[in-house]
């Protein structure tokens, strides 16, 4: 057994119900691996992506689609360009498409018919039997101040292709390594028109029948300035959650009400466990939680996810500048609007793309989250039993971690961990907040999952 989890494990005992007597453990140790990955995010390959997409003009989704050096078409033939080149790098193992639809006249953004695409590049994983998926996406089109405005130039530079090029290098880089499951790096397109790329992709993996675990949304992740220099931020990331899910049913909402578990939502979860993987692997860097589904009057490619069931969230910078988003090119009183290259961070992106790249890997990297995990209330009791079942797909996790914090706060407090599929805990299941992580011989760790009332 790898020494890590050999000593994460040595908390434990195995009786029937798993009693951890010594204090909990800390944060897993980092995966050399990971913290090397992260490392070679490099600012330098992200401005020259930031720039090449600037200078296809527009890359408004109703633009020009025949032209090879303006308009979405070229925009898009260059990223699967890049992708083409990352799987090359990787033997063949990235696969790269235009997955294409038709967009009719909506009455509101779409004025036409159009066929639309969504860039993607996918490293199907390696074991047959892990059937996860995870998805990392950004969005290519961009606008001015008029959203039907498709021959302005649009720069486009942090709405949105600071995501998209933070999809790209973490496909550059994760594309040279192996893991059991199946990564998505996706370069959405018409965001901007109504969220038709990310609609179209999210209803087709439900058709399709994904085991979809995660999807992580980047849009606006470059700007480290907002309007007053105070309100400056180049230390944190923002990550928006929905709580109660889009497709909750009438039995999971009395559930929810039974267990107050509103802020347990599985994007709740997927959160929280970038935040901690942010604490693992992005020095000088934190993620700041925000227990919302998106900003107010703004909208975002998660939001299709979450409403067809899966778990979504979105990463965007703490203070925007408005000055640069959604704007004509041009000077007023002094001050140039325009979303142009020179005001994206590249350092700071360079962290934020090492968070989202240390989160998808220890996803993928980790077995299968626990299932029907059950906390036990068919006694009165000040202690809390719980039982979950193995997950069914992948390989058979190493151990299982109980994670616990009090009901007032926000994230994991303690961690214990077990090596059975069952945990009795000296602290009351009434005053806690529990949930189950399966972890791997490395140390890998799986989102958590809550517990359900059993008897």
């Amino acid at each position: 057994m790898n020494l890590r989890f050999a000593l994460l494990l040595s908390a434990s005992l195995s009786p029937a119900f798993v009693f951890a007597q010594t204090a909990p453990t800390s944060a897993p140790t980092p995966d050399p691996a990971i913290k090397q990955m992260v490392e070679a995010v490099s600012a330098k390959n992200l401005e020259e992506d930031i720039r090449k997409m600037v200078s296809f003009g527009t890359r408004h989704t109703l633009s020009d689609t025949k032209s090879k050096k303006r308009g979405i078409g070229a925009a898009r033939n260059w990223v699967e360009s890049e992708f083409r080149k990352y799987s090359k790098a990787s033997g063949g193992r990235l696969k790269v498409e235009q997955d294409t639809f038709l967009v009719k006249p909506d009455g509101r953004r779409i004025d036409k018919p159009v066929i639309m695409a969504n860039v993607m590049a996918t490293l199907p994983g390696t074991d047959p039997a892990d059937t996860r998926v995870f998805i990392v996406s950004g969005h290519l089109d961009s606008r001015v101040t008029d959203v039907m405005n498709a021959t302005a130039d649009a720069p486009g530079a942090n709405d949105d292709a600071s995501g998209v090029a933070l999809v790209m290098e973490m496909a550059r880089i994760m594309s040279q390594k192996q893991y059991p499951c199946t990564l998505i790096f996706v370069a959405v397109q018409g965001e901007e028109q109504g969220l038709y790329g990310s609609t179209h992709l999210a209803k087709r993996a439900k058709k399709e029948g994904w085991n979809l675990v995660g999807m992580l949304n980047n849009d606006i992740v470059g700007n480290s300035k907002g309007y007053d220099p105070e309100l400056s931020d180049n230390k944190h990331i923002r990550i928006f959650s929905e709580g109660v899910p889009a497709t909750e049913t009438a039995d999971e909402a009395k559930l929810r009400r039974t267990l107050s578990s509103e802020n347990d939502s599985p994007s709740r979860q997927l959160a929280r466990y970038s935040k901690t993987a942010c604490e693992q692997y992005v020095s000088d860097f934190g993620v700041l939680l925000e227990y919302r589904p998106d900003r107010f009057l703004r909208g975002g490619d998660h939001t299709p996810f979450n409403q067809q069931g899966f778990t979504a969230v979105r990463y965007t910078e703490v203070n925007e500048n408005f000055n640069h988003q959604h704007q004509d090119l041009r000077t007023e009183n002094g001050i140039q609007y325009g979303d142009l290259p020179e005001f994206v961070d590249y350092a700071y992106l360079r962290k934020n793309t090492g968070v989202n790249l240390a989160t998808m890997a220890s996803l993928a990297l980790a077995p299968g989250a626990p299932e029907n995990l059950g906390v036990l209330t068919a006694n009165l009791t000040n202690r809390t039993q719980l039982k979950w079942d193995a997950p069914k797909v992948g390989e058979k996790p190493a151990g299982y971690v109980v994670l616990m914090r009090e009901t007032s706060s926000p994230v994991w407090q303690q961690r214990f961990p077990v090596t059975t599929t069952t945990a009795d805990l000296p602290h009351s299941k009434d005053n806690y907040i529990f949930g189950v992580a399966s972890v791997d011989a490395e140390g890998h760790e799986s989102l958590p999952v809550i517990p359900k009332p059993v008897r």
